[in-house]
This record gives structure tokens, sequence and C-alpha cells, in this order.
């Protein structure tokens, strides 16, 4: 693949994460801050003393509900295309014979899993205002390292089932990759540590709730890049058979 086509590649795939992020924005404002509020809410009724003067935010709840919710996601979007685009140019006829876009939706697939669902798993998402601020940091470097695990712990896996496939067949070598990262991921699940910072007395539906809009953004986001992307990336690199040459039809007509 030369240069021009991965440049190419790079701004489709950025252009797809932004339209996956306006899909994903649509969810995370209709489905996910209205229990965001009502953690806040939940919040105020239990800290009051928090509340006083000199405790008001720098900037406002519908600031952060509109401009900033759609400020982080859209560039969020536009990232994650961007990096995907180019995971996908590595990927691409090196992971067996499967066109755009399939290799789009495997990689689409496995940056889903990888990204999101795994760290998710073990530090599952909490309600902006719920937890002790001075753990934010620790808290925050644990999501961070169960992501680079996971990362790695999939690229291992991949090239793990590529070097098993000879000896074992693609169907066998993939089982076995599967399993040696399930029981990797597992390991990491049991080394590091927990994090539960949630007063006992937090609603239970409300969290449950939460957890799973936050996942169905992360869902249609990954979902949404995928079928773009795909679409994006078969019209450049396998144009239909049956479209004419411009220079060929010009050559012969001469």
């Amino acid at each position: 693949m030369n240069s021009i086509s991965v440049r190419a590649l790079l701004v489709r795939g950025m252009l797809a994460g932004l339209a996956a992020g306006v899909l994903a924005l649509a969810v995370a404002y209709f489905l996910g801050e209205p229990h965001v509020d009502s953690a806040i809410a939940f919040e105020e009724a239990h800290s009051p003393h928090d509340h006083g003067e000199g405790g008001e935010d720098p900037v406002s709840r519908t600031m952060q509900s509109t401009a900033g919710l759609a400020t982080g996601i859209l560039v969020y979007g536009v990232a994650i295309g961007g990096i995907a685009a180019l995971v996908f140019c590595v990927a691409l006829g090196r992971i067996g014979r499967f066109g755009p876009r399939a290799t789009a939706a495997l990689v689409s697939l496995g940056a889903l899993l990888a990204v999101y669902v795994v760290p998710f798993l073990k530090y599952p998402a909490n309600p902006p205002s719920v937890g002790d601020p001075d753990s934010l940091d620790k808290r925050t470097a644990l999501f961070f390292l169960m992501i680079a695990l996971s990362i790695l712990l999939a690229v291992g896996a991949v090239i793990l089932g590529k070097r098993l496939a000879p000896r074992l067949g693609n169907w066998n070598a993939t089982v076995a990759a599967g399993a040696a990262f399930v029981v990797a991921v597992g390991l990491a699940y049991a080394f590091l540590p927990s994090v539960n910072e949630l007063p006992d007395d937090f609603p239970a539906g409300l969290l449950w709730k939460f957890r799973l809009s936050a996942l169905a953004v992360q869902l249609l986001l990954w979902t949404g890049f995928g079928l773009v992307f795909g679409h994006l990336a078969e019209r450049l690199l396998a144009p239909r058979a049956g479209a004419p040459d411009k220079a060929r039809t010009a050559a012969q007509a001469g």
C-alpha cells in the first residue's frame, strides 16, 4: 500500500470517526445525560456541605452536557477514526483473505473489545459525580493501564494465531489464540487492584442504566465507524468491476 492510499484512508477514517461520533453523541445526550443528572442530584442530596459558596463549577452543567459533550465525543471520534484507519492499513491482507469491508469490521470489533469492553469489565464506568476526588489520578492511571495491557494482549493474540495457523489450521489457531487472550486478561484482572468507591446507598438501578448507556455509546461509535469506513475504504481500494476506466476509454476512442 503506497503513501497516497494510506493518506487517503487516514482522511476517510477521520471522516468516518466524525460521522460515528455524531451518532454516538445523540445516544450520549438522550440516553446517558439524564442518568448523569440523576447521579449529580444524588450527590448533592447526600453532600450538601460541598456545594456552598465558592463551590460552583467553573463550567456550568448546561455547557458540560451540550458543547462540552459534543466537543469531547466528536474529537474522540476523529482521533480514534484516524488511528483505526492506520491499523486497517496494517491489517489489510495480513489477517486473512478479507476485503476492505470485512477488514474494517474486524478492526472495529477488535478495537471495541480491546479498547473498551475488556477494560470496562475490570473498571466499569461510574457517573462522574461518584467517587473520591483524591483517588481520581489513581483510578485514571489504572484504567489506562488496563487499556494498554488489553491492546498489547490483543496484538499478541493475533500474532500467536498467525504463527499457529500453518500447524493447527485457521480455526484451531483462532480458538487457541482467543483462549490465550482470555487467560492473559484474567491474570491481569487478578493482579491489578480493584476500585469500588460507590456509596453503599447509591441506587443500583441508576448505576446499571448509566453503565449500559456508556456501553451503548461505545458500541454505536465503533459499529458506525466500521460500517462507514468499510464503505469508504472499499470504494477507494476496490472500485466496481464494471466502472468504466476513463483513461482507457479515451485511449481506445483515439
